[in-house]
């Protein structure tokens, strides 16, 4: 199909199915429309709910403006449309140079795996949650406030951008100095990507849910907020009171005690395959949000 207008034509659809009648043939027909279909799903999602998601719409206007422009024969405005087409693939290279980059890293990692092994990366991890723990026990019990957001599979790299840079390893000790009130680092937000703190002081989107109560101040906010538009997960120490929050693709869990805090980062920062104590889990925290929500 070396045109959009031939996905709809009934013609070339029976060219294609004559042409894979042998049984070989029709799998490997099956496996390149899985593949492909599998990558654009892929794509979507990485950028769902994210501002990358406008442009994706735009594109997609771009195409079905195309399709319409040859089905009515406007010719002149069918060939514009290529031009843009054409070069908004120079365009694009552009606009997504953070995410291209991210996913060729992706792959070069891919291709080391057996330069590591999986119980190495979960020791890592595992470390990275006891860092949690620890310093968020420490400002919890002394009510210094804090924010960390931790990138999962969409990036941040707009957010990251506004942070002071420090791409340091994750320990109790550098996350408790970083929010210790009055110092230069203190404000904001510190962004986790992937086994470093990238940056601290980082501005967030406030988020705009009207039925958030006003009790919560701008860190929580600027935590609900991040989580509105990406799949980060954020964990929270409220200054006033030392309580922990976390929230989660919108969800805001707060008032969480040592142990549901403990719980949540090992049901979603470890890799497990334990799904329906996780489904378990948020069903609890969902259940007593809604409690505090009513008091």
């Amino acid at each position: 199909m070396n045109d959009f207008n031939q996905i709809f034509n009934l013609q070339s659809w029976q060219e294609i199915i004559q042409l894979n009648l042998t049984p070989w043939r029709l799998f490997i027909a099956i496996v390149d429309i899985s593949l492909i279909t599998f990558l654009i799903y892929s794509a979507l999602r990485s950028v769902q709910g994210t501002k990358l998601m406008t442009l994706v719409r735009g594109v997609l206007l771009f195409i079905m403006l195309k399709i319409i422009s040859g089905w009515l024969g406007l010719g002149t405005f069918e060939w514009l449309l290529n031009q843009v087409i054409t070069y908004g693939v120079i365009a694009a290279v552009i606009v997504f140079q953070p995410e291209i980059r991210r996913g060729l890293e992706s792959l070069g990692r891919t291709t080391n795996i057996f330069s590591f092994s999986l119980s190495d990366d979960k020791k890592r991890q595992s470390s990275h949650i006891k860092a949690y723990e620890k310093s968020f026990d420490y400002m919890s019990e002394r009510k210094i406030g804090a924010l960390i957001v931790i990138e999962q599979s969409q990036t941040l790299e707009e957010y990251i951008s506004t942070g002071i840079k420090l791409d340091a390893d994750i320990t109790s000790e550098l996350l408790i100095n970083i929010f210790i009130p009055n110092t230069p680092l203190h404000d904001g937000a510190v962004i986790i990507q992937g086994d470093k703190i990238a940056v601290t002081s980082a501005y967030l989107p406030l988020t705009e849910n009207s039925k958030i109560s006003k009790e919560f101040g701008t860190r929580h906010r600027a935590a609900i907020g991040i989580s509105e538009v990406s799949d980060a997960i954020t964990l929270i120490v409220s200054e006033e009171t030392g309580g922990l929050s976390i929230t989660k693709n919108g969800e805001f869990y707060s008032d969480l005690s040592k142990s549901e805090f403990h719980d949540f980062l090992i049901k979603n920062l470890e890799d497990t395959n334990k799904m329906n104590k996780r489904d378990r889990l948020l069903k609890k925290l969902k259940s007593k949000r809604g409690q505090s929500n009513e008091k």
